[in-house]
């Protein structure tokens, strides 16, 4: 199958779009066909950056824009009714369509009967699986996510001290069943030395705020909401470990090649959204009470009101703290 141009629809979210990036790199690669990018407007700049994608479109600009496009392949990579109907919208006679496989159903056996029929395969080799009739094979570098050389540290509104070795912490979550309780956060950070940069939205400004408050150091900055996606992608980058629960973040921590330590709770790496990163090492996935998801958003906990998440031990996570501390990149 040859192609010119290519359509990826990938409507949501951030850690969503990040993992479609070696699609996007070894589509360019492999078939040096023109590729477009069509996701929801605020998502849009993340895409801007990557120099696989020519053109990248949001929703809003469907109707106005698209007449002139002819694509020779649209792969989507979202697979729900919105993107279906963009996809039969946006096609012509020559077109070709291409979807994956969710394996909802699998899924669902994993959280209600506790039965692995997804043998622990990452979203991304699902994409790969899909592509297969392209002749498009993962090249297995991982992901991508590009940061502007214009970033400037000193605009920031709080000073940071980018010259010292540092941790990032990512409070953020999209429940609060994925989210590591305050006192665990707090009584870890009471045993490390290094300082530690929350990262967050405005929704974790509060619980960032009582960490830094109720803490006897000075060692702590709180930098939820005052920070954009490309900034705090800043941060990640010049980190020396992240941690972080299972959101957007960690995965641009993953593409960025960094340490990782990631904590997990209602939602479970089994269900093929882990940090992807094939060629390292420097990757600790803590769980607790169970290997098998609670939901498959993480909205539900089978085990406590308080979330499974807060079933992990602040032991275990000085523990992998001091474990991958000692590993090179």
């Amino acid at each position: 199958m040859s192609f010119q141009k290519v359509l990826i629809i990938r409507l949501s979210s951030i850690g969503d779009i990040i993992l479609t990036s070696p699609v996007l790199r070894c589509l360019k690669k492999q078939t040096n066909a023109t590729v477009h990018y069509l996701t929801k407007t605020k998502y849009v700049d993340i895409i801007k950056k990557n120099p696989n994608v020519e053109k990248v479109f949001s929703v809003d600009q469907v109707f106005n824009e698209f007449n002139s496009e002819e694509y020779d392949l649209i792969i989507d990579l979202q697979k729900n009714f919105k993107s279906f109907f963009l996809s039969m919208l946006l096609k012509t006679i020559k077109t070709k369509y291409l979807s994956y496989n969710k394996k909802n159903i699998k899924k669902w056996v994993l959280i209600n009967f506790r039965k692995d029929l997804l043998h622990n395969e990452h979203i991304v080799s699902r994409y790969f699986y899909a592509l297969r009739k392209c002749k498009i094979t993962n090249d297995n570098e991982g992901l991508d996510y590009f940061i502007s050389s214009n970033i400037n540290p000193d605009s920031f509104l709080i000073k940071l001290p980018f010259e010292k070795s540092f941790f990032a912490w990512v409070l953020g979550g999209s429940y609060k069943n994925k989210k590591l309780s305050k006192d665990h956060i707090q009584k870890v950070c009471a045993k490390v030395s290094v300082p530690i940069f929350f990262l967050g939205g405005e929704m974790e400004k509060e619980t960032a705020d009582e960490i830094c408050k109720n803490s006897s150091k000075s060692n702590l900055y709180n930098l939820c909401g005052l920070l954009s996606l490309e900034e705090s992608a800043y941060v990640l980058k010049k980190s020396s470990i992240v941690l972080t629960n299972d959101t957007g973040l960690m995965h641009i921590a993953s593409a960025l090649k960094k340490k990782i330590i990631s904590f997990w709770g209602c939602t479970k790496p089994s269900l093929g959204m882990f940090p992807y990163k094939p060629h390292s090492k420097n990757i600790q996935i803590i769980t607790k009470t169970s290997i098998y998801p609670c939901s498959k958003l993480g909205d539900r906990c089978r085990y406590s009101d308080k979330g499974c998440i807060n079933n992990i031990s602040i032991e275990e996570i000085l523990i992998a703290i001091k474990k991958i501390s000692y590993k090179k990149s």
